[in-house]
Parts: C-alpha cells; sequence; structure tokens
C-alpha cells in the first residue's frame, strides 16, 4: 500500500552550552529561556499542523524542545536514540574556539569524508548517516500517512536532511548540498513511497520574527 508522509525537522531550541560555545553531542544541558521562547512560537506556527505522532532524540533538549512545541495537544511522543546527536567523544564539554584549529575539527566541519573521529574518539559521519537513516526508516515503517514531527540536532539533522536530498555523507556539507540548521528553524520534507523523498522547506525561522 502506498504511504504519504510529510516530515517536519525542528533542531532543539538553543541551549546553556549553545550560549558558552561548549561542545555539546551527547552531552546535555537545558534549554535558554530564548530556547523555551522559540519552541513554543514554532508550535504556534504548527498549531493548525494535524500531527499523528512526534519523535525525539534520546536527549533532554529535543524531548523538552518537543513538549514545547506540541504544549497542550493530543500528540503521542516517542524517543529514539537513532535521532542522537552526532557523538564528539573527549571534545564534548570543551569550549568550540580552542579546539577548532585542530586538523582533525576541520575535517569534520570541512572534509567529512576524511573524518575519522581518531583523535577524539567520537563518532563518523559514515556512521551517523547510519543510524539517522535507519531511525527514520524505523518511523516510515510504523505509519501509513499523515504529518510527524521529529525534533533533533544540528549535525544529525543537517546530514539526514541532504541525505534525503540526494546527497552522500561524503560531501554533505558542501555548500550546494545544505546548511548549518538555526535553533527551531522549521524544515519540511514529503515521502512518498512511490516517488521518494521532496524537500519543500528548509531552515525557516520566519516563525521567529
Amino acid at each position: 500500500m502506498k504511504k504519504q508522509l510529510t516530515f517536519y525537522f525542528i533542531r532543539h531550541g538553543r541551549t546553556v552550552w549553545n550560549e558558552q560555545g561548549l561542545m555539546q553531542g551527547s552531552g546535555d544541558s537545558p534549554l535558554t529561556e530564548e530556547g523555551i521562547q522559540s519552541a513554543v512560537k514554532t508550535g504556534q506556527a504548527l498549531q493548525n499542523v494535524d500531527f499523528i505522532a512526534a519523535y525525539s532524540s534520546c536527549l533532554q533538549r529535543t524531548i523538552d524542545t518537543a513538549n514545547y512545541i506540541i504544549g497542550d495537544r493530543d500528540i503521542p511522543l516517542f524517543q529514539h536514540c537513532g535521532l542522537n546527536e552526532h557523538y564528539f567523544g573527549s571534545w564534548e564539554g570543551t569550549n568550540v574556539e580552542l579546539i577548532r584549529p585542530l586538523p582533525e575539527f576541520q575535517q569534520m566541519i570541512n572534509d567529512p569524508a576524511n573524518y575519522k573521529a581518531e583523535s577524539n574518539g567520537g563518532e563518523t559521519y559514515e556512521q551517523l548517516a547510519k543510524r539517522a537513516i535507519s531511525a527514520l526508516q524505523d518511523i516510515i515503517k510504523i505509519h501509513q500517512e499523515g504529518n510527524i514531527l521529529v525534533v533533533s540536532h544540528g549535525h544529525t539533522l543537517r546530514l539526514l536532511i541532504a541525505l534525503l536530498n540526494g546527497a552522500t555523507w561524503q560531501n554533505h556539507r558542501d555548500k550546494d548540498k545544505s546548511v548549518s540548521l538555526l535553533n527551531t528553524a522549521i524544515s519540511i520534507m514529503h515521502y512518498d513511497s512511490k516517488k521518494g523523498f521532496s524537500l519543500e522547506k528548509l531552515n525557516d525561522t520566519t516563525h521567529l520574527q
């Protein structure tokens, strides 16, 4: 039977570690007041969208963001660890500016194909791509049609959306393949089991202005 789903991909609200310039990854910090308010505004912008389900990562910043978006609506919220943020190993909790000059950090942001995560013991983009795509496939298996809210993270969503839009994990950070996603920006992707994926909206923040 034909499946038709529309995914609303949202990056979590701004956090304390975002404010402090610290690498977050699988580490976690609470939403700031700005992060909370932007999640509420996102919920208001999407209040007329009839969501059949919502999914977040297993990290509290996405769970909280999803709950602020849902508000008092009766939308079931599930967690999937495949939606967790890119694991940065020993870099997590470190000031980004201190590690930015490192050759491997520069590889991570500019050359995904050759980023091996050797010095930090973290996760490669290939590993991230496999689990993120697997998570989406798990969600697609469960639902037949309708709108689905997905609240995840900057690296994870940037890679996932780029893959669905025809990029590879090796080239997904090329300027013509993806953009850095802003906190609580809305990206909309349609899925048709016969036609595949099509992108309607990317990194939209008009609801925050």
